[in-house]
């Protein structure tokens, strides 16, 4: 099964209902942790994003509190939930992505660090979707061989296409 990397408007609907949330869930019910990763810069972006909800009333103090513990739990303190670093290296390599794709520097962060993961990985093994709801960050992570999956966008059928899976009870997590 291919590994999923998140970026921060995907996960996040995992943790705050959105365009969208279903499919993560979805994904989360049919993709074992150990098959799933996420930056750390995009995982601080969803903290940020959950406060910023919880200050403009759009989470009550308690949905922030379920959600902080939920995502701290299945994400952060999860071993088995790979998330990647920031190094120098990282950064440097980046930045000729901003300008062959015209995307921000986190999305080139994002874009650079599951390329770099696909290359590192033993061919039978570097297959990686990544799940963003940035229309850009997927135009060009598409441009780059990356296939992708939006779930504001797509549907069952097609996420359970791209995991290669049946209609057949998910895989144990």
């Amino acid at each position: 099964m291919p590994r999923i990397y998140f970026d921060a408007s995907a996960l996040v609907k995992r943790y705050s209902t959105e365009n969208g949330t279903p499919l993560v869930n979805e994904v989360f019910r049919l993709v074992a942790k150990q098959q799933m990763i996420c930056g750390l810069l995009g995982a601080l972006e969803i903290i940020f994003i959950l406060v910023r909800k919880r200050n403009d009333k759009r989470l009550s103090q308690p949905a922030y509190r379920q959600a902080m513990a939920e995502f701290k739990s299945e994400v952060m303190k999860n071993s088995d939930f790979l998330k990647t670093s920031v190094d120098d290296a990282l950064l440097f390599s980046s930045a000729a992505l901003i300008a062959k794709h015209n995307l921000n520097s986190n999305d080139c962060v994002i874009l650079r660090s599951v390329l770099n993961l696909r290359d590192s990985l033993p061919q039978q093994q570097n297959e990686i979707i990544l799940c963003t709801s940035d229309n850009r960050l997927a135009r060009a992570a598409g441009a780059e061989g990356i296939r992708v999956f939006n779930p504001e966008k797509g549907t069952v059928d097609e996420l359970r296409q791209l995991l290669g899976v049946d209609q057949q009870p998910p895989a144990q997590q």
